[in-house]
């Protein structure tokens, strides 16, 4: 049950939204002041706020700016009376969700509150959804981020940032990681919400088709052009066209998307006529950008211009302690789609799930968990319910594995080897590397484990002896410096810490 909290010093208008609201089954708190309203957010944990704008000892913009500070998740719709809504809009940039102008009627006020917390709920389950998930209305299941890695976080910051702009956006990964969500996800939080969220996959249209598809085309402008056709930008005018996979278009039309950028104008086909519009675009792509630009294959201009603050969906490999989280929330998705009681799954499953390769991403995970549910006769999912393709991929690890299990790897050995081929003191000096602290004495361990853990150790006892300096750690370790900074996102290392 959602929590509401109610804000207006008019009595009788506050309990009257109080009581609509508990008739549609929100649970619902009240205050009346700005003042007593930040009290109670600091105390407890709303949901959505419906405040007035103008109220004694603190108003509603006020109020807003510190819940906001202290809670960035909370959605806060404003009441206003029609002579304020000046105020209102200003609340609006300042972080509200949208505001009612008075008298409000209850329809209104709850189909708002649904579609500001289905609006959220978009963000809150990038982590665990694909492109093909439904985003129906927000159920229990869906009040908590998902996905507990700092990739996955991220990447709600980013989404979190551009809902509040403008600008073009540029999504990047690979496929079944879930780019439509999160260009859903930016356009709902956005202020162009309440307005049209176009779609089309370049990818699959072909070329003589997509300049009619996206600028539309006049009366006989080709055979077969038997009426005026409108484009996905008219039609998505004043709202959001996303373009999944903008890698595949061909150099006149990144040309025609570019002039759109820039100018805001285009022709349709067999056209002389200019249309203006107002369109955010948000394109995604799971192409090598870089290599192409270079290849001459897309311009470097459209380029930029979409990649403004770009979005990354990492592969679902580099972030696999979210892995049991998404697992569960198909489960229980699952479970309401079949009417079925599974509870869970075995950790031996759950172990060949986190080690499997994830080629397919998420939209793998989802299909993987659907096929459990069909071939699990039992209320829990086991090793038989996996396909097998999943169980030979966990195969292979484990002969790669055993291949190595058969010698202790001595650690020390490792380090000081390499520490003879650097400047860096060795273990028994001043630098210290905890590998038996962490892995135990004598741990025995896969090549890529071991090698990823000293590389993060190196690197953080390089930069405590370089307090934390990048281009003197660089030096000094002899990393070039970009490779140092790629390892330092990797390993989640704060060069700050070492100052």
């Amino acid at each position: 049950m959602h929590k509401v909290l109610v804000v207006d010093d008019d009595k009788v208008l506050q309990q009257n939204v109080k009581q609509a609201l508990e008739y549609h089954h929100f649970s619902v708190d009240v205050a009346d002041n700005g003042k007593l309203a930040v009290g109670k957010v600091y105390g407890q944990k709303y949901d959505l706020v419906v405040m007035d704008v103008n109220m004694p000892e603190m108003d509603g913009i006020e109020a807003l700016t510190e819940i906001k500070k202290h809670d960035p998740s909370v959605i806060v719709l404003i009441l206003t009376a029609y002579s304020n809504v000046t105020d209102a809009v200003r609340a609006v940039k300042e972080g509200a969700y949208n505001y009612l102008e008075k008298p409000i009627s209850s329809d209104n006020l709850v189909a708002l509150i649904k579609r500001a917390l289905k609006a959220r709920s978009m963000v809150e389950t990038v982590g665990f959804s694909s492109p093909t998930l439904s985003l129906g209305d927000t159920t229990e299941s869906k009040d908590k981020f998902v996905g507990e890695s700092n990739a996955i976080k991220k990447v709600f910051e980013v989404i979190s940032k551009l809902a509040k702009v403008n600008t073009p956006v540029l999504i990047r990964g690979e496929s079944g990681t879930g780019k439509e969500l999160v260009a859903k996800a930016i356009h709902y939080n956005s202020p162009r919400k309440d307005e049209k969220f176009v779609t089309l996959n370049c990818g699959a249209i072909s070329e003589n088709l997509i300049e009619s598809e996206l600028f539309g085309h006049e009366k006989g402008a080709f055979t077969g052009a038997d009426q005026r056709k409108i484009g996905k930008f008219q039609f998505a005018d004043g709202g959001t066209i996303f373009l999944d996979e903008i890698g595949d278009v061909s150099a006149a039309m990144q040309v025609k998307l570019l002039r759109v950028l820039q100018e805001k104008t285009f022709m349709p086909v067999g056209s002389n006529r200019e249309i203006k519009v107002d369109v955010r675009i948000i394109a995604a792509s799971h192409k090598p950008f870089e290599d192409m630009i270079k290849k001459g294959e897309f311009r470097e201009d459209l380029f930029y211009r979409l990649n403004v603050l770009p979005v990354y969906l990492p592969p679902l490999r580099e972030r696999k302690t979210d892995i049991p989280h998404l697992v569960n929330h198909y489960i229980h998705y699952f479970n309401n789609v079949h009417n079925l009681k599974v509870k869970g799954c075995e950790p031996s499953a759950m172990d060949v799930l986190i080690n499997y390769s994830w080629p397919g991403n998420i939209r793998e995970l989802r299909n993987i968990i659907e096929h459990c549910f069909i071939m699990e006769s039992s209320n829990v999912i086991g090793l038989d319910s996996l396909p097998s393709n999943v169980l030979k991929d966990q195969n292979k690890a484990e002969s790669h594995s055993n291949s190595l299990d058969e010698s202790v790897i001595d650690l020390e050995e490792i380090q000081n080897s390499v520490l003879d081929q650097t400047n860096l003191p060795k273990t028994g000096t001043d630098v210290q590397f905890s590998f038996g602290a962490k892995l135990g004495e004598g741990g025995k361990l896969d090549f890529a484990v071991a090698k990823d853990l000293f590389e993060r150790e190196f690197i953080v006892q390089a930069l405590k002896i370089n307090k934390g300096r990048i281009n003197q750690t660089a030096l000094n370790a002899n990393i070039p410096k970009k490779t140092l900074l790629r390892k330092i996102e990797k390993y989640e290392i704060n060069p700050k810490d070492y100052y």
